[in-house]
């Protein structure tokens, strides 16, 4: 039988945004992709652009390509890599469904092809570790802002008075007093408990003696208000609710603080019990869009009795909201069940790790090889550019000879550059991301019920970034990696269940073998 030709479409991609600032240009993907179309002999019918992040879905490019596969204008594409195609699940899924129903015949990329025999679970996790790349840097960024609040430093900018160590001088700390504010600032504080005065008065002071703002502005009335309420100011700082000791210097003590409030208040100031809440800043109400908060109740029985319980509630500080409060209980049960979804067996975690570890030897030998012929062609154009100067130097080639031929030169050679950086920075990470998300999902469940409040918050904000309460229901959408793990799970934890009785966990044999054969698992 003559099968037809596979028409293909070249498809490009590049960001504006610092997630891919190490991957190659349009013009060099579309210059390497041709040399690759035809050295494997693949007819290109049409080249697809885009400059737009593929973390979201909605590309009018990339949806414009797809329909046209869609309507039998092609049937494969070539790209550079998988994540050139699609870093967000939705687009990720359509793409994939497309290869499995044979509608996209094959997918080439510089690395491998695709085909809709593959294993799909491969290229699920290729697809699922591309969005985690974009989660990761929002992760990481929420991962350093903790490290610095362990660590007793304010994640943020200061307030007036001190400053950021931007350029981290080794003698400096990472918060420090402003030498040309510190001092004003106190001297506000100073006015205000020697002559109990009123808030606005304190403002027309500031103006007296000349302190303002980072963009050198008087300080309004309201900042004025935030500046007497910040407990910065005493050697602690607020952090998503949670009030935290620092290690900056105190411009006041904590008594003279109090004594301020008692001053603002006008009445006998108590410093308020702080609590440590595990799911406070993570959660929205799913009525209204509020953040949800958490309270302590205590109930006195008649036979003398006292018990303490923890609800988790809206806010209700967008609009009026009719959703009850849920007890601490109720919500970690709702938070097991979901960890009891993705929990995979330690087998299943070490088969999936070795097929990794399998695609990756492949691909790294194909990567040096690549490196290595790329780095031989900038060499080329080096020689050429040192030859090129001494011809100018000389005086055998004209300015006007020698600057066209110099820019032309210098982008070839840049060209190269980002195609050697681009292969030398794709190394381990993905396999560093795969074995994260595995472990997680193997040893998160034990880990929630067994660690500490700071352990439960980190789960549950592992799971997903779009948690609602609705109606006592805790919505946790799971980022597409754990989803992913979610639609197997089940499947593996069945097959568990069926071979234990006849098979020793240690046997992990038996197990792999199962696994390898890529059944639809659950059936």
């Amino acid at each position: 039988m003559i099968s037809t030709p596979i028409k293909y479409f070249l498809y490009a991609r590049k960001s504006s945004e610092s997630e891919d600032k190490q991957v190659a240009s349009i013009p060099s993907q579309i210059s390497e992709l041709k040399n690759l179309a035809k050295d494997k002999n693949l007819k290109i019918t049409d080249i697809y652009t885009e400059e737009k992040s593929a973390k979201a879905p909605g590309r009018p490019i990339i949806n414009e390509m797809l329909d046209a596969i869609q309507n039998g204008q092609a049937n494969g594409i070539i790209c550079w890599k998988l994540d050139r195609l699609a870093r967000n699940p939705i687009d990720g899924g359509k793409i994939n469904w497309m290869l499995q129903q044979g509608i996209i015949q094959h997918i080439q990329t510089f690395q491998r092809g695709y085909l809709p025999s593959d294993n799909v679970l491969m290229m699920n996790l290729e697809f699922g570790m591309a969005n985690q790349f974009v989660i990761d840097l929002s992760v990481n960024t929420k991962r350093g802002m903790r490290k610095k609040v362990e660590d007793g430093w304010y994640p943020h900018k200061p307030p007036i008075g001190y400053l950021n160590n931007k350029h981290k001088l080794p003698d400096l700390p990472p918060i420090h007093k402003d030498p040309d504010k510190f001092a004003l600032v106190r001297k506000l504080w100073d006015t205000l408990i020697q002559k109990k005065c009123s808030i606005k008065s304190i403002h027309t002071f500031s103006k007296k003696i000349g302190l303002t703002s980072s963009n050198n502005k008087p300080l309004s009335l309201s900042k004025m208000h935030e500046l007497f309420r910040n407990p910065f100011y005493y050697g602690h700082f607020k952090w998503k609710s949670n009030l935290y000791p620092g290690n900056h210097k105190p411009m006041i003590s904590k008594s003279q603080f109090n004594e301020i409030q008692t001053i603002l208040d006008r009445r006998s100031f108590t410093c308020s019990k702080t609590h440590s809440f595990a799911y406070t800043g993570l959660i929205r109400c799913g009525e209204c869009g509020a953040a949800i908060t958490a309270e302590e109740k205590t109930k006195h029985q008649k036979n003398g009795n006292t018990h303490h319980y923890t609800y988790y509630r809206c806010t209700k500080r967008i609009k009026k909201c009719s959703q009850k409060p849920v007890r601490m209980e109720d919500l970690e049960t709702q938070i097991t069940d979901t960890l009891i979804k993705i929990n995979i067996p330690p087998s299943f975690h070490q088969w999936a790790i070795k097929q990794l570890k399998a695609e990756q030897a492949n691909e790294t030998e194909d990567q040096k090889e690549i490196v290595t012929a790329h780095r031989k062609a900038w060499d080329t154009c080096k020689r050429k550019l040192d030859a090129l100067l001494d011809l100018r130097l000389s005086g055998e080639v004209s300015s006007e000879e020698f600057s066209k031929h110099k820019e032309k030169l210098i982008q070839e050679k840049h060209k190269y550059e980002e195609l050697i950086n681009d292969s030398n920075n794709r190394a381990e990470t993905w396999l560093d991301r795969a074995e994260t998300m595995l472990n997680f999902a193997e040893t998160a469940k034990d880990r929630f019920e067994l660690g500490t409040i700071d352990d439960k918050r980190d789960i549950l904000a592992a799971l997903g970034s779009n948690l609602f309460l609705l109606d006592r229901k805790l919505s946790i959408p799971l980022d597409k990696p754990l989803e992913l793990v979610g639609e197997v799970a089940p499947g593996v934890q069945a097959l568990h269940k069926r071979l234990e009785p006849h098979h020793p966990v240690e046997n992990t044999e038996v197990y792999e073998k199962s696994y390898a054969k890529n059944e639809k698992w659950g059936e």
